[in-house]
């Protein structure tokens, strides 16, 4: 009895383990997945809606706007007041100082050229005259006194004793209207504005004339002469210009009276 119930639970421990697969059904292997294979990605393109009819499209680079911007329009120009009581001042230094001058009217040549209150300088100091006489600011022929009689005459008394005393200062341009370095384009001048005066030569009494000209190099007295009278004027004008400074000044000092910011002064 209890053999064949053993031989019956081996029947079914047989047969159960025959029918059933020693393992499970596996997934199908995924293909792999590369650069090349991978799937290209839609672009999402956006709908830009067309221009009705009322409306105008944009213009394209290749496309220029055909309305110009405005012109900006150019500064005007006016002659600039000078006040009474700083003119008086400076006429009656001028005459302490020797100089002799005449007064003029005012000077109005239009595009801001012009002098509100003018004169015309004669003779820089007694005995020293200025040719051609010049129009100019009285400021611009106080401090021309002041730079002839502390600079000019002290250096041509050690460098050029033997030719005896300074007889005249030789200038190559006082008020004039036009631009900056006779430009046609430009700023305008402060020749224009009676602000400036250009040195071209200095005479003594022997006849000689001492000419404006290049003399870094010049080792002589005269060119110690130059030299000396150029840095000096930079104590007395705004702006002082030389042979060294560009072709429009090979051959004259600039000096001019311009007011700049913080007292700043240009000089070379």
């Amino acid at each position: 009895m209890h053999l064949r119930i053993i031989a019956c639970l081996l029947s079914v421990i047989f047969l159960s383990s025959a029918s059933l697969p020693k393992t499970g059904p596996l997934p199908e292997k995924k293909p792999e997945t590369t650069e090349t294979t991978k799937p290209a990605e839609k672009k999402i393109e956006k709908d830009v809606p067309a221009p009705s009819k009322d409306e105008t499209p944009l213009p394209t680079l290749e496309e220029p706007l055909d309305e110009k911007p405005e012109a900006k329009p150019e500064p005007v120009l006016t002659i600039e007041p000078e006040d009474g009581k700083e003119y008086a001042a400076c006429l009656t230094a001028l005459k302490q100082i020797g100089a002799t001058f005449k007064e003029e009217t005012r000077i109005d040549d239009g595009k801001g050229c012009g002098i509100d209150k003018p004169l015309t300088l004669e003779t820089v100091l007694p005995g020293v005259a200025l040719k051609p006489e010049g129009k100019m600011r009285c400021e611009t022929a106080l401090e021309l006194a002041r730079w002839t009689k502390e600079a000019v005459l002290p250096a041509a008394k050690v460098a050029l004793e033997n030719e005896g005393p300074l007889t005249a200062i030789n200038q190559a341009s006082s008020y004039v209207c036009r631009l900056r370095n006779n430009g046609t384009t430009g700023k305008i001048s402060e020749h224009a504005r009676g602000n400036a005066v250009d040195i071209a030569s200095f005479t003594f009494k022997s006849g000689k004339s001492v000419e404006i000209q290049p003399r870094d190099e010049d080792s002589t007295l005269i060119g110690a002469f130059q030299r000396a009278v150029t840095a000096a004027g930079c104590l007395y004008f705004k702006t002082v210009l030389d042979p060294g400074s560009d072709e429009a000044h090979e051959n004259h000092l600039h000096f001019d009276v311009l007011e700049r910011k913080n007292g700043y002064r240009y000089c070379r």
